[in-house]
């Protein structure tokens, strides 16, 4: 009988999953041993390192697991922590032996780079929010925010909480990216401290620094399988435009306008440059389109037709992905930490943004400079 319950509980506790890894422990080597007596079960487990931010959640998935399992019987959890071979050894498994950047041109994940020509557009609160409503498709997502200078990612996916920004897990040299509304996010501001401690500082860094960051977050971070990963850039056609270019080869790239003269006039230089650098536009984002009054009738703040200039000026390849209206909503949620797909989703621009998310991920993906398996004779 204990034999059977022995295998009932470790089969149950090998099926928790990592939060941080999305995996299941047993594939993770992180069950170290179950022993049943007839009035209770042991169960010893190894977190990865020592002080894992996930250990509560897990050392209670684990209990929960395991009681379900244990016909009534008293659980103990034993917590230890892997041995530094054990943590390489895990590394490699998950990573390779060597690192690598996983989102080259032969890569199975959609790499999207959302641009914009000039700052202020709303680039940032559009990139999060795509991200969480690809999320909630059931895609897997990632989210590197690549405007070094500029970052607001962790802000906008309510990764801030006080002056305190969520920190990655270090395992080995291996960066485990903290999540928010099932997206895996990055950003230097995660990295950053000022003076007297607090978080984020500022950055002050030129061409090589900014490269090495956008390549170290290719290549450091883990981000597992996914299907997407979008990148935030940060405004114009500097450094991390041509960085991006050159180790994102395959990337899309999808331009974000105003519908303002001012602003689509240099939207499409963002557009010219993705693609002399190799890469696609897949369409154009109207943000900050007409708003919607309170009566339905509709307030033109900025104007109108920026996005369909862009996508005019840069041909049929790059349609108007859709139009998303100015909202108080999407504003304010964005200071909160809750992007307006989640905290309003019948918001004019919640339901726009849902749509161009709806439109790009039943879009097929380019072949441009993407390795096929086959050769030719």
């Amino acid at each position: 009988m204990s034999d059977a319950v022995t295998l009932r509980v470790t089969e149950a506790v090998g099926r928790v999953t990592d939060p941080e890894l999305r995996r299941p422990l047993s594939e993770l080597d992180m069950v170290r041993g179950v022993a049943v007596t007839p009035d209770r079960v042991e169960v010893s487990i190894a977190l990865t390192i020592v002080g894992c931010p996930a250990a509560n959640r897990i050392e209670a998935d684990v209990r929960a697991a395991a009681e379900g399992a244990a016909e009534g019987r008293a659980v103990a959890v034993e917590v230890g922590v892997m041995t530094p071979a054990e943590r390489q050894a895990l590394t490699e498994r998950l990573r390779g032996p060597a690192k690598r950047n996983p989102f080259g041109a032969d890569s199975l994940t959609r790499v999207i780079a959302v641009t914009s020509g000039k700052g202020g557009v709303g680039k940032s609160t559009l990139t999060a929010n795509l991200a969480v409503a690809l999320a909630r498709r059931g895609l897997k997502v990632g989210l590197v925010d690549a405007d070094v200078h500029g970052f607001s990612i962790p802000q906008l996916l309510g990764l801030v909480d006080g002056d305190e920004v969520a920190s990655p897990t270090q395992l080995g040299d291996m960066i485990l990216p903290p999540i928010a509304h099932e997206v895996k996010t990055i950003s230097i501001g995660m990295f950053l401290k000022q003076s007297d401690g607090s978080n984020p500082g500022a950055v002050m860094w030129r061409g090589p620094m900014l490269h090495r960051t956008l390549q170290q977050f290719l290549t450091d971070v883990f981000f597992g399988d996914l299907d997407v990963l979008l990148l935030d850039m940060p405004p114009g056609t500097g450094d991390i435009a041509i960085s991006a270019g050159h180790l994102l080869p395959g990337a899309e790239v999808i331009v974000v306008t105003t519908p303002q003269a001012a602003a689509s006039d240099v939207a499409i230089r963002s557009g010219l440059v993705a693609r002399q650098v190799g890469q696609r536009v897949i369409g154009v984002v109207e943000n900050m389109s007409a708003m919607v009054m309170p009566d339905g009738s509709t307030m033109d703040l900025f104007g109108s037709g920026g996005g369909a200039e862009v996508s005019a000026a840069l041909g049929d390849g790059a349609p108007l992905l859709g139009s998303v209206p100015l909202s108080p909503a999407l504003r304010a949620d964005g200071d909160h930490g809750t992007p307006v797909v989640i905290a309003h989703p019948t918001d004019p621009a919640a339901q726009a943004i849902t749509a161009i998310a709806e439109r790009i991920a039943t879009s097929g993906r380019g072949l441009t400079a993407r390795s096929l398996p086959f050769t030719t004779r």
